[in-house]
């Protein structure tokens, strides 16, 4: 088994071995992987993080050793908390890095930092105020960024931000918590499930105060929540149908 670390900002994390193949999510400086099978230019890799498996470039990712994957895994992310930032590497040139990048691998990768960084706070309370830094942020399916997001990613960073973990997609991340019977249970930071006509989890946001929701479509955008799901508050339509409110953090 071989294991990588991502050295630049952003790397697209591919369904199939190609540079046209469909981006399912993004690889961010910093995350750590195992390495599950190497080609000539592509790798399939297996994200320490979420288990998320995909192709990635093999130009866009730095090995390390087993030793030192595993010293990664243990410690407690530590993560930038500006939109942008950048990283200086050997030859003192700057790298932009993006926010919630991993600054774990800092000494693997010879780079130095000096910008803002945080540990997980584990405070639910503070769940609302880092999705707002996402606000207007366009929809990308696959992306994890503020240039960039999509749904799912939006969420898993917001929750990552705050020291939580939870899984990639959207109908993953509706296997982890506590289902809540009415939205009035519910309290800001909690998850908000939505279905299509076949009954697939197919998108989800965060819950917010005065029944309003934040999430992503078309961009990230504040609406109203009710029972029937969410309104979008430009079209004066249902966008999304209700399918279960889960309670993540307590």
């Amino acid at each position: 088994m071989q294991y990588g670390l991502c050295y630049l900002s952003v790397v697209a994390l591919r369904l199939e071995a190609s540079d046209t193949s469909e981006l399912v999510s993004q690889v961010l400086y910093g995350d750590s992987f195992k390495v599950l099978e190497q080609r000539k230019c592509w790798s399939r890799i297996r994200l320490a993080y979420d288990k998320y498996e995909g192709w990635v470039d093999n130009k866009q990712f730095k090995f390390i050793e087993e030793s030192d994957y595993n010293t990664l895994q243990k410690e407690t992310p530590l993560l930038t908390t500006d939109l942008v930032d950048f990283i200086t590497d050997q030859n003192q040139q700057l790298h932009p890095i993006l926010l919630g990048s991993c600054l774990n691998g800092l000494p693997y990768l010879k780079h130095h930092f000096e910008g803002a960084k945080a540990e997980g706070s584990l405070y639910k309370s503070n769940i609302v105020d880092t999705a707002l830094l996402y606000l207007n942020t366009p929809y990308l399916w696959g992306g994890k960024t503020p240039f960039g997001i999509d749904c799912s990613g939006f969420t898993q960073m917001v929750y990552k931000l705050n020291g939580f973990n939870i899984l990639r997609d959207a109908s993953q991340q509706a296997s982890q918590g506590e289902a809540l019977s009415f939205i009035e249970e519910s309290s800001p930071g909690d998850l908000a499930f939505f279905d299509n006509n076949e009954g697939e989890i197919t998108h989800v946001g965060i819950i917010m105060e005065d029944h309003r929701i934040i999430h992503a479509h078309g961009k990230v955008r504040i609406d109203l929540l009710d029972h029937s799901g969410i309104y979008n508050l430009d079209t004066k339509i249902h966008s999304h149908k209700l399918r279960v409110i889960k309670k993540i953090v307590s």
